[in-house]
C-alpha cells in the first residue's frame, strides 16, 4: 500500500481507539494508541520508545537517521489524545471512523489524528522504499495535549530533554490547511505564532450568613461583578507582525485594500474562519465556570469562577494589568494553567520547503503565515530553543467549516484532503 492508501486507514483506526481526555486523568489514556503507532513503525524497522508519565498516559518518541547527521534534526509531533465526545449529539459514531460523504468522521479527525496518520503513513512509505530524510527526523506522538501537555510534551521536555538533542525546528498542528479565495485559488495558513494561555481561578471571600438578612459583604455579589466586567471587556486591537502579514496577504487575495486602522474590516470575507482570525487581533478573556454556595438560604463565605484568557505575543504584561484592574478589590486570581505566547518569523529554508511542497501539489497555492488563537504542544518544545511551526497540510473544500471542526460535533476530514496531506508531507521531508 502507498502512503496515500494507508493514511486513510490509519486515520480511521486511530479514531476508533478512544483516547478521550477529560483533563483529570479519568479517561482511557493514550497507551493503546501509542502501542498501535509503535507496532506500525516496528513493521518498517523503526524502533520507538514508549514513555508513561502517569498510568495510561503514554507518549512515543522515535528517531530516524538522516543522510546528513551534522545538520539540526527536525521534529514531527502530534498528540494522540482527543477531547471527549457525546455520541448522542453526533450524526455518526464519534469513535467509529466511518467514511461518508467523502470524509472520515470521528473525534480527532482534524484534531489531530489526521496528522498522526499522515506522519505514520509517510514514514512507513519512506522506510519501505529506503528513502532516508535529508537530516535526522524525531517523531513524537504525545499524550495530554488537550489538557495542556502536563503528562505529555511538558513532561518529556522536563524529564527527557535528551530525546530532542540536536533538534532545531519542529512542525505540528494547526497549520497548512486551505481557505478558498477568489479565482478558485487557495490560501494555505502556516502557523508561525500562537497566543499565550492563562486559565485562571477567581476567588472572592465574604462573610457567611443567613440569606434573609441585609448582607453587604457577599462573596457571590463581588465575584459576579468581577466576572461581568471581565466578560464584557473588549481589549484594544494589537496588530502583531504575524497577524498583519496574514491580513495584508488575505486582502491581496480578495482584491480589497488593507486598512491598518480598521483591520476587522478584512475579516468579513473569511467566513467561519473569521472567528479564529478575529481572536488574534486582540487579547481575550471569557468566563467559563461559576461555583458558590450549598443552600439557597445560606450566604456562602466563598465564591469561585474560572476564566479562559489568551494573550498575544508581546502583550502578556498588558493583559494581566488589565485583568487585575477589572477584578477589583476582594477578588484574587491564581492559575489553572499558564503558558507563553509564541511567534517566529515567516522566513528561512523550512518556510521555503513548506511553500514548495504545497505548490508542488497545488500550483495555485498561496501560502501565508497566521497566528493561532489557541495553543499547542509547540509551547513546550519552544522552551528547548526549537523553532516551531504549525504545518499539517490539508486541501479542503470551500464549504467545510474547518475551524468549527475543532472540538465540535460531527468532526470530519475529507479523504482527498488526507491523501493530499500525505503527498505534501512527503515532498516537505525531501525539501527540509
Amino acid at each position: 500500500m502507498t502512503a496515500e492508501d494507508e493514511v486513510v486507514q490509519f486515520c480511521q483506526e486511530l479514531i476508533r481507539i478512544d483516547t478521550s481526555n477529560p483533563g483529570d486523568n479519568s479517561g482511557p489514556g493514550e497507551r493503546v494508541a501509542a502501542e498501535y503507532v509503535a507496532e506500525k513503525l516496528a513493521d518498517v524497522g523503526v524502533e520507538a520508545r514508549l514513555f508513561e508519565s502517569h498510568p495510561g498516559r503514554t507518549s512515543l518518541v522515535a528517531r530516524i537517521e538522516g543522510e546528513d547527521r551534522s545538520r539540526d534534526a527536525l521534529l514531527l509531533h502530534g498528540h494522540l489524545d482527543v477531547v471527549p465526545a457525546k455520541a448522542a449529539d453526533w450524526t455518526r459514531d464519534p469513535f467509529g471512523g466511518e467514511i461518508a460523504d467523502g470524509c472520515v468522521w470521528g473525534r480527532g479527525a482534524v484534531d489531530m489524528k489526521d496528522m498522526d496518520a499522515m506522519i505514520l503513513a509517510v514514514v512507513r512509505d519512506r522506510m519501505r522504499s529506503g528513502r532516508r530524510p535529508p537530516r535526522d527526523i524525531v517523531l513524537a506522538f504525545l499524550a495530554d495535549e488537550e489538557a495542556g501537555g502536563e503528562w505529555g510534551a511538558k513532561w518529556l521536555v522536563q524529564e527527557h530533554p535528551e530525546l530532542f538533542e540536536g533538534v532545531g525546528e519542529a512542525v505540528g498542528e494547526v497549520g497548512g490547511f486551505s481557505l478558498t479565495v477568489p479565482g478558485d485559488k487557495r490560501m494555505y495558513l502556516i502557523e508561525t505564532a500562537e497566543k499565550g494561555i492563562a486559565w485562571m481561578n477567581l476567588t472572592a471571600k465574604g462573610t457567611a450568613g443567613h440569606g434573609s438578612m441585609v448582607h453587604p459583604d457577599n462573596a457571590v455579589t463581588a465575584l459576579a461583578a468581577a466576572v461581568g466586567r471581565l466578560g464584557q471587556h473588549e481589549f484594544p486591537i494589537r496588530l502583531t507582525k504575524t497577524v498583519r502579514a496574514f491580513l495584508e496577504r488575505a486582502c491581496l487575495a480578495y482584491g480589497v485594500e488593507f486598512d491598518p486602522d480598521d483591520p476587522e474590516k478584512a475579516l468579513t470575507d473569511l467566513g467561519p474562519l473569521a472567528r479564529m482570525i478575529g481572536a488574534t487581533l486582540r487579547n481575550t478573556i471569557n468566563p467559563t465556570r461559576l461555583d458558590a454556595g450549598y443552600k439557597t438560604n445560606v450566604i456562602p463565605q466563598e465564591a469561585t469562577a474560572q476564566v479562559d484568557g489568551r494573550f498575544l505575543p508581546g502583550h502578556e504584561d498588558e493583559f494581566f494589568a488589565t485583568v487585575d484592574g477589572l477584578l477589583g478589590p476582594g477578588v484574587e486570581r491564581d492559575f489553572v494553567y499558564h503558558d507563553q505566547a509564541l511567534e517566529t518569523d515567516y522566513e528561512g529554508a523550512l518556510v521555503a520547503a513548506m511553500e514548495e511542497a504545497l505548490l508542488g501539489e497545488d500550483p495555485d497555492a498561496l501560502p501565508v503565515p497566521y497566528c493561532l488563537s489557541g495553543g499547542t504542544d509547540a509551547k513546550h518544545f519552544a522552551k528547548l530553543g526549537i523553532r516551531c511551526f504549525g504545518f499539517a497540510p490539508l486541501r479542503l473544500p470551500p464549504d467545510l467549516d474547518f475551524s468549527g471542526m475543532f472540538h465540535g460535533v460531527d468532526e470530519r476530514v475529507p479523504v482527498d484532503g488526507l491523501r493530499f496531506g500525505a503527498r505534501v508531507l512527503d515532498r516537505f521531508l525531501d525539501l527540509s
